[in-house]
Protein backbone atom coordinates (compact mmCIF):
# COMPACT_ATOMS: atom_id res chain seq x y z
CA UNK A 1 0.00 0.00 0.00
CA UNK A 2 1.43 3.39 -0.92
CA UNK A 3 2.95 5.54 2.12
CA UNK A 4 0.01 7.88 3.53
CA UNK A 5 -2.96 6.38 1.57
CA UNK A 6 -6.37 6.25 3.89
CA UNK A 7 -9.73 5.48 2.94
CA UNK A 8 -11.90 9.16 3.55
CA UNK A 9 -15.35 8.14 4.07
CA UNK A 10 -18.16 10.46 3.02
CA UNK A 11 -20.73 11.33 5.63
CA UNK A 12 -24.47 11.60 4.65
CA UNK A 13 -24.10 15.59 5.17
CA UNK A 14 -21.66 15.36 2.66
CA UNK A 15 -24.07 13.21 0.10
CA UNK A 16 -26.52 15.25 0.95
CA UNK A 17 -28.42 17.81 -1.94
CA UNK A 18 -30.58 20.48 -1.17
CA UNK A 19 -32.92 21.90 -3.66
CA UNK A 20 -33.87 25.34 -3.49
CA UNK A 21 -36.13 27.54 -6.03
CA UNK A 22 -36.00 31.58 -6.56
CA UNK A 23 -38.70 32.32 -9.09
CA UNK A 24 -38.26 30.29 -12.28
CA UNK A 25 -34.66 29.51 -11.18
CA UNK A 26 -33.70 25.87 -9.23
CA UNK A 27 -30.43 25.63 -7.62
CA UNK A 28 -29.57 22.28 -6.33
CA UNK A 29 -26.42 22.10 -4.00
CA UNK A 30 -24.19 19.88 -3.02
CA UNK A 31 -20.91 19.33 -1.89
CA UNK A 32 -17.91 16.98 -3.75
CA UNK A 33 -14.60 16.71 -4.02
CA UNK A 34 -14.16 18.88 -1.14
CA UNK A 35 -15.86 22.04 -2.65
CA UNK A 36 -19.28 23.31 -3.08
CA UNK A 37 -20.70 22.30 -5.94
CA UNK A 38 -24.25 23.62 -7.38
CA UNK A 39 -26.69 23.18 -10.51
CA UNK A 40 -29.00 25.59 -12.08
CA UNK A 41 -31.71 24.91 -14.17
CA UNK A 42 -34.50 27.45 -15.55
CA UNK A 43 -37.95 27.15 -16.29
CA UNK A 44 -39.03 23.50 -15.35
CA UNK A 45 -40.76 21.99 -12.77
CA UNK A 46 -40.13 20.65 -9.70
CA UNK A 47 -39.77 17.12 -10.33
CA UNK A 48 -37.47 17.46 -13.40
CA UNK A 49 -35.20 20.27 -11.45
CA UNK A 50 -34.45 17.08 -8.87
CA UNK A 51 -34.22 15.13 -11.37
CA UNK A 52 -31.68 16.86 -13.08
CA UNK A 53 -29.55 17.90 -10.14
CA UNK A 54 -29.28 14.38 -8.30
CA UNK A 55 -27.61 13.43 -11.79
CA UNK A 56 -25.25 16.43 -11.66
CA UNK A 57 -24.77 15.06 -7.88
CA UNK A 58 -24.71 11.46 -8.59
CA UNK A 59 -21.90 11.87 -11.13
CA UNK A 60 -19.86 14.44 -9.32
CA UNK A 61 -20.30 11.49 -6.94
CA UNK A 62 -19.25 8.82 -9.00
CA UNK A 63 -16.00 10.54 -10.19
CA UNK A 64 -14.82 11.54 -7.13
CA UNK A 65 -14.95 7.75 -5.35
CA UNK A 66 -13.86 6.82 -8.89
CA UNK A 67 -10.48 8.51 -9.15
CA UNK A 68 -9.77 10.34 -5.37
CA UNK A 69 -6.27 9.75 -4.36
CA UNK A 70 -7.31 10.04 -0.80
CA UNK A 71 -9.15 7.04 -1.12
CA UNK A 72 -7.66 3.06 -0.85
CA UNK A 73 -10.75 1.22 -2.24
CA UNK A 74 -10.64 2.64 -5.94
CA UNK A 75 -8.84 2.57 -9.22
CA UNK A 76 -6.68 5.25 -8.66
CA UNK A 77 -5.26 3.39 -5.13
CA UNK A 78 -5.24 -0.06 -7.46
CA UNK A 79 -2.83 1.56 -9.90
CA UNK A 80 -0.66 3.44 -7.24
CA UNK A 81 -0.18 0.25 -4.93
CA UNK A 82 0.49 -2.10 -7.88
CA UNK A 83 3.77 -3.05 -7.11
CA UNK A 84 5.45 -3.05 -10.88
CA UNK A 85 2.39 -5.03 -11.71
CA UNK A 86 -0.04 -4.11 -14.48
CA UNK A 87 -2.98 -2.90 -13.99
CA UNK A 88 -5.99 -2.94 -15.91
CA UNK A 89 -7.86 -0.10 -17.34
CA UNK A 90 -11.23 0.83 -18.04
CA UNK A 91 -12.27 2.92 -20.96
CA UNK A 92 -13.11 6.08 -19.60
CA UNK A 93 -9.75 6.29 -17.52
CA UNK A 94 -7.88 5.20 -20.59
CA UNK A 95 -9.49 8.09 -22.49
CA UNK A 96 -8.77 10.68 -19.15
CA UNK A 97 -5.18 9.20 -18.91
CA UNK A 98 -4.73 10.18 -23.21
CA UNK A 99 -6.00 13.45 -22.07
CA UNK A 100 -3.18 13.87 -19.11
CA UNK A 101 -0.99 12.17 -21.75
CA UNK A 102 -1.74 15.56 -24.19
CA UNK A 103 -1.15 18.20 -21.06
CA UNK A 104 2.32 16.55 -20.39
CA UNK A 105 3.05 17.12 -23.96
CA UNK A 106 1.51 20.54 -24.23
CA UNK A 107 3.70 21.86 -21.54
CA UNK A 108 7.00 20.31 -22.29
CA UNK A 109 6.65 17.77 -19.38
CA UNK A 110 5.67 21.04 -16.52
CA UNK A 111 1.85 19.19 -16.24
CA UNK A 112 2.46 15.80 -14.56
CA UNK A 113 -0.02 13.61 -13.03
CA UNK A 114 3.12 11.91 -11.01
CA UNK A 115 3.93 14.55 -9.72
CA UNK A 116 1.75 14.25 -6.25
CA UNK A 117 4.71 12.16 -4.60
CA UNK A 118 6.32 16.17 -4.05
CA UNK A 119 3.54 16.52 -1.76
CA UNK A 120 5.86 14.20 0.61
CA UNK A 121 8.12 17.62 1.18
CA UNK A 122 5.74 20.11 0.23
CA UNK A 123 3.04 21.17 2.77
CA UNK A 124 1.04 24.61 1.56
CA UNK A 125 -0.44 25.03 4.87
CA UNK A 126 0.71 28.65 5.29
CA UNK A 127 3.41 28.41 7.35
CA UNK A 128 6.96 28.97 6.84
CA UNK A 129 8.07 25.11 6.45
CA UNK A 130 9.62 24.90 3.26
CA UNK A 131 11.74 21.19 2.84
CA UNK A 132 15.05 21.06 2.76
CA UNK A 133 16.81 21.08 -1.14
CA UNK A 134 17.55 17.50 -0.05
CA UNK A 135 14.51 16.63 0.28
CA UNK A 136 12.95 17.21 -2.68
CA UNK A 137 15.72 15.92 -4.80
CA UNK A 138 15.27 12.77 -2.98
CA UNK A 139 11.40 12.48 -4.44
CA UNK A 140 12.86 13.48 -8.00
CA UNK A 141 13.35 10.06 -9.47
CA UNK A 142 9.67 9.02 -8.68
CA UNK A 143 8.41 11.69 -11.02
CA UNK A 144 7.69 11.25 -14.62
CA UNK A 145 4.93 10.94 -16.90
CA UNK A 146 7.31 9.69 -19.20
CA UNK A 147 8.41 6.92 -16.80
CA UNK A 148 5.07 5.35 -16.74
CA UNK A 149 4.40 2.35 -18.74
CA UNK A 150 1.11 2.09 -20.61
CA UNK A 151 -0.24 -0.73 -23.18
CA UNK A 152 -3.56 -1.54 -24.76
CA UNK A 153 -5.64 -0.86 -21.63
CA UNK A 154 -3.36 -1.35 -18.85
CA UNK A 155 -0.72 1.02 -16.78
CA UNK A 156 2.17 0.19 -14.76
CA UNK A 157 4.38 2.66 -12.57
CA UNK A 158 7.56 2.21 -10.72
CA UNK A 159 8.04 1.06 -7.54
CA UNK A 160 7.14 4.08 -5.21
CA UNK A 161 5.33 6.62 -7.67
CA UNK A 162 2.14 7.65 -7.73
CA UNK A 163 -0.70 9.17 -10.00
CA UNK A 164 -2.69 11.98 -8.81
CA UNK A 165 -5.49 13.02 -11.13
CA UNK A 166 -6.70 16.27 -8.84
CA UNK A 167 -5.06 18.55 -11.46
CA UNK A 168 -7.32 17.33 -14.16
CA UNK A 169 -10.36 15.38 -12.29
CA UNK A 170 -13.11 18.22 -11.11
CA UNK A 171 -12.84 20.22 -14.71
CA UNK A 172 -13.40 16.33 -16.16
CA UNK A 173 -16.28 15.82 -13.34
CA UNK A 174 -17.83 19.54 -14.27
CA UNK A 175 -18.04 18.73 -18.02
CA UNK A 176 -19.74 14.85 -17.56
CA UNK A 177 -22.10 15.91 -15.25
CA UNK A 178 -23.41 18.65 -17.21
CA UNK A 179 -23.19 16.07 -20.60
CA UNK A 180 -25.41 13.61 -18.09
CA UNK A 181 -27.90 16.83 -17.33
CA UNK A 182 -28.43 17.62 -20.66
CA UNK A 183 -29.82 14.80 -21.67
CA UNK A 184 -32.54 15.69 -19.45
CA UNK A 185 -33.54 18.73 -20.67
CA UNK A 186 -33.60 21.54 -22.99
CA UNK A 187 -33.50 24.11 -20.47
CA UNK A 188 -30.79 26.72 -19.40
CA UNK A 189 -28.56 24.88 -17.44
CA UNK A 190 -25.07 25.85 -15.48
CA UNK A 191 -23.27 22.71 -13.59
CA UNK A 192 -20.87 24.31 -11.27
CA UNK A 193 -17.71 22.81 -8.99
CA UNK A 194 -16.18 25.13 -6.68
CA UNK A 195 -15.86 28.16 -9.20
CA UNK A 196 -15.24 25.46 -12.40
CA UNK A 197 -18.27 25.65 -14.56
CA UNK A 198 -19.91 25.17 -17.60
CA UNK A 199 -23.22 26.68 -18.73
CA UNK A 200 -25.82 27.24 -21.91
CA UNK A 201 -28.96 29.36 -22.14
CA UNK A 202 -31.52 30.09 -24.97
CA UNK A 203 -33.65 32.31 -22.82
CA UNK A 204 -31.13 34.86 -21.11
CA UNK A 205 -27.72 34.83 -20.48
CA UNK A 206 -25.87 33.50 -17.25
CA UNK A 207 -24.28 36.40 -15.16
CA UNK A 208 -21.19 34.96 -13.54
CA UNK A 209 -19.13 36.66 -10.58
CA UNK A 210 -15.51 35.67 -10.76
CA UNK A 211 -13.55 35.71 -7.22
CA UNK A 212 -9.89 36.54 -7.63
CA UNK A 213 -7.26 34.89 -4.90
CA UNK A 214 -6.72 38.72 -2.52
CA UNK A 215 -10.05 40.20 -3.67
CA UNK A 216 -12.78 39.31 -6.09
CA UNK A 217 -12.30 40.15 -10.12
CA UNK A 218 -13.50 43.79 -11.79
CA UNK A 219 -16.62 42.89 -12.84
CA UNK A 220 -19.01 40.14 -13.80
CA UNK A 221 -19.13 38.07 -17.35
CA UNK A 222 -22.27 37.32 -18.80
CA UNK A 223 -22.54 34.38 -21.62
CA UNK A 224 -25.07 32.17 -23.03
CA UNK A 225 -22.83 29.01 -23.39
CA UNK A 226 -19.10 28.21 -22.44
CA UNK A 227 -17.51 27.53 -19.47
CA UNK A 228 -15.30 29.02 -16.82
CA UNK A 229 -11.77 27.56 -14.49
CA UNK A 230 -9.50 29.07 -12.39
CA UNK A 231 -6.17 27.74 -11.11
CA UNK A 232 -4.22 30.03 -8.35
CA UNK A 233 -2.95 29.50 -4.98
CA UNK A 234 -5.22 32.14 -2.60
CA UNK A 235 -5.35 29.32 -0.12
CA UNK A 236 -2.25 26.71 -0.22
CA UNK A 237 1.12 28.69 -0.21
CA UNK A 238 4.15 28.83 2.27
CA UNK A 239 5.70 31.89 3.14
CA UNK A 240 9.28 32.67 4.58
CA UNK A 241 10.98 35.43 4.66
CA UNK A 242 8.78 37.31 2.91
CA UNK A 243 8.86 35.37 0.19
CA UNK A 244 5.80 33.41 -0.99
CA UNK A 245 6.22 30.08 -2.09
CA UNK A 246 3.21 28.76 -4.43
CA UNK A 247 2.03 25.59 -4.93
CA UNK A 248 2.08 25.70 -8.00
CA UNK A 249 5.09 23.17 -8.15
CA UNK A 250 7.26 22.62 -11.62
CA UNK A 251 7.65 18.47 -11.58
CA UNK A 252 10.74 18.29 -13.40
CA UNK A 253 12.81 20.91 -10.38
CA UNK A 254 10.33 19.89 -7.39
CA UNK A 255 10.23 23.70 -6.50
CA UNK A 256 7.55 26.61 -7.13
CA UNK A 257 7.38 27.93 -10.53
CA UNK A 258 9.01 31.54 -10.15
CA UNK A 259 7.14 34.40 -10.44
CA UNK A 260 3.62 32.54 -11.03
CA UNK A 261 0.00 34.66 -10.87
CA UNK A 262 -1.87 34.58 -8.02
CA UNK A 263 -4.66 33.40 -10.14
CA UNK A 264 -5.42 32.21 -13.67
CA UNK A 265 -9.26 32.11 -14.69
CA UNK A 266 -9.97 31.26 -18.39
CA UNK A 267 -13.03 31.24 -20.42
CA UNK A 268 -13.63 28.46 -22.79
CA UNK A 269 -16.21 26.06 -24.65
CA UNK A 270 -15.46 23.05 -22.12
CA UNK A 271 -14.31 22.98 -18.17
CA UNK A 272 -11.54 20.92 -18.99
CA UNK A 273 -10.21 23.27 -21.95
CA UNK A 274 -10.16 26.05 -19.63
CA UNK A 275 -8.94 24.53 -16.86
CA UNK A 276 -5.83 22.77 -18.94
CA UNK A 277 -5.26 26.17 -20.06
CA UNK A 278 -5.84 28.24 -17.00
CA UNK A 279 -2.72 25.54 -15.07
CA UNK A 280 -0.35 25.42 -18.39
CA UNK A 281 -0.70 29.65 -17.53
CA UNK A 282 0.18 29.22 -14.27
CA UNK A 283 3.01 26.79 -14.83
CA UNK A 284 4.48 29.42 -17.33
CA UNK A 285 5.29 32.04 -14.23
CA UNK A 286 5.31 35.40 -15.74
CA UNK A 287 5.07 34.53 -19.32
CA UNK A 288 1.50 33.16 -18.25
CA UNK A 289 -0.16 35.95 -20.02
CA UNK A 290 2.10 35.60 -23.33
CA UNK A 291 0.74 32.37 -23.36
CA UNK A 292 -2.96 33.33 -23.36
CA UNK A 293 -2.52 35.50 -25.72
CA UNK A 294 -1.20 32.95 -28.14
CA UNK A 295 -3.89 30.58 -27.41
CA UNK A 296 -6.43 33.38 -28.41
CA UNK A 297 -8.86 32.90 -25.56
CA UNK A 298 -10.79 35.53 -22.54
CA UNK A 299 -8.48 35.20 -19.91
CA UNK A 300 -7.88 36.93 -16.51
CA UNK A 301 -4.93 36.78 -14.18
CA UNK A 302 -4.07 37.94 -10.42
CA UNK A 303 -0.29 39.02 -9.94
CA UNK A 304 0.09 39.93 -6.31
CA UNK A 305 -2.78 41.86 -4.47
CA UNK A 306 -3.14 44.24 -7.57
CA UNK A 307 -6.07 44.28 -9.58
CA UNK A 308 -7.12 41.34 -12.69
CA UNK A 309 -5.32 41.44 -15.47
CA UNK A 310 -7.61 40.77 -18.39
CA UNK A 311 -7.36 39.89 -22.04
Amino acid sequence: MTQGKSTRSISKQERELVLEQDGPLWRGRFVAMASPCECLVRGVDESLAREVAESVAAEAWRIEHKYSRYRDDNLVAAINAGDQQWVTLDEETVRLLDFADQCWRLSAGAFDITSGVLRRAWRFDGSDQVPQPEQVHALLPLVGWDKVEREAGCIRLQKGMELDLGGIGKEYAVDSAFQRAGKLTDADLLVNFGGDLVARAATSPWQVGMEGTARPMAGQLQFTTGALATSGDSRRYLLRNGIRYSHVLDPRSGWPVADAPRAVTVFGQQCTQAGLLSTLALLQGRDAETMLRGAGVQYWIQWGDDAAVTG
